[in-house]
């Protein structure tokens, strides 16, 4: 048995990932993937869910989904809320950083990001058939996700049904393992092609992202970096998210999650797995400075991450929304001076023993 959502309002752009397709670089498929894994996995576990289960990552403006069967649960992270319009014609405010329970006829209104990229998660995860081992969305080759596109009007989601109480949601405190200052690189592989004042240039002052930015790679602008004698470009090879490549215009391209797998331009660094997913909350205009670091602190940040990620899943703390009766709390409370139960009987006892205490005062 599962639960479904029908898309009612398509957002702009919004498509389905997951972690991302590993074992395929070679036939040069990309790795694609979630942009920030560390906001996805926050999803997911708000939700309970598998770590990799599959989710919607909304990059502008979000969807509108409807239950059409089953009770299931939707989690939001990143600047992104929501606003749920029940069946019964009742409003119900979802923030970033919590769940929210619909039931059929529910509608779930979603909205713009306000920075960078957000992700909305189902109760189970999505359910869908991968390709290649991952269901993250390919654009570019039509792989994956829901038939290899962004969501359409019409389009339905298969979930899992929640399971528990409907009435108790979840909520992270803040964004889990946030980081700021210069985003940290890892010289090279070709940083030899680059004059000793380009790489000042690259590493002494900010850059910043132009509009040509997508998942497949981020153009910055700012100081031209001038290539040696060497020249601007290379015999083709390998790249992979947060390679830097520099075409001969001198301007650097950071590339992203649906990067292509090999290229002709020299790379001047490469951006550390921790860092990487701070770019994608990157806006036009936005500057960025890059920091050289070397593999023993990009594997020491790394390991910091995961355990920041770790502490933010345990904090996770269950409420219930406004106007929802607490019923454990409301039966198992003292309702009435010696009443410790929520029936009648326990009431017309209290209140028998009060008047007898109160005429047993005045003999």
């Amino acid at each position: 048995m599962s639960a479904c959502v029908e898309v009612v309002e398509s957002g702009i752009a919004v498509t389905l990932q997951d972690l991302g397709r590993t074992g395929y670089r070679n036939i040069g498929v990309p790795v694609s993937g979630a942009l920030d894994p560390i906001m996805m996995a926050a999803a997911n576990a708000l939700l309970g869910n598998d770590t990799a289960a599959t989710v919607l990552e909304v990059c502008l403006s979000g969807p509108a989904l409807k239950a059409v069967s089953g009770t299931l649960r939707v989690a939001l992270t990143g600047e992104l809320t929501g606003q749920i319009l029940s069946a019964n014609g009742r409003l119900l405010k979802v923030g970033a950083w919590e769940t929210a329970t619909l039931f059929p006829g529910d509608l779930i209104r979603i909205g713009s990001v306000s920075r960078g990229v957000a992700y909305v998660g189902l109760s189970g995860g999505i359910q869908l058939a991968g390709q290649l081992g991952s269901c993250s969305t390919y654009l570019r080759a039509a792989i994956g996700g829901y038939q290899g596109r962004a969501l359409r009007v019409g389009d339905r989601l298969q979930c899992h049904p929640l399971s528990g109480d409907p009435w108790l949601e979840f909520r992270g405190s803040g964004v889990p393992a946030a980081q700021s200052g210069p985003i940290r690189v890892i010289p090279g592989p070709q940083d030899e092609y680059f004059t000793a004042a380009a790489l000042a240039d690259f590493f002494g002052t900010p850059y910043r992202v132009s509009r040509d930015a997508d998942r497949m790679g981020m153009r910055l602008e700012g100081r031209a970096l001038a290539h040696n004698e060497k020249g601007a470009e290379i015999v083709s090879d390998g790249v992979t998210p947060g390679s830097i490549q520099v075409p001969p215009n001198g301007q650097p391209i950071v590339l992203m999650a649906d990067c292509q797998t090999s290229g002709g331009y020299p790379k001047v660094a490469t951006v550390i797995r921790a860092d990487l997913p701070r770019l994608a909350h990157l806006r036009p205009g936005d500057e960025v400075c890059f920091a050289a670091v070397d593999h023993a602190v990009a594997q020491l940040a790394l390991r910091q991450q995961l355990a920041a990620l770790q502490a933010w899943r345990e904090a996770i703390e269950s409420f219930r929304p406004p106007g929802v009766i607490d019923e454990a709390a409301l039966y198992g409370g003292n309702l009435v001076s010696g009443a410790i139960r929520g029936d009648e009987a326990a009431l017309h006892e209290s209140v028998s023993m009060q008047g007898f205490e109160k005429g047993a005062r005045h003999v």
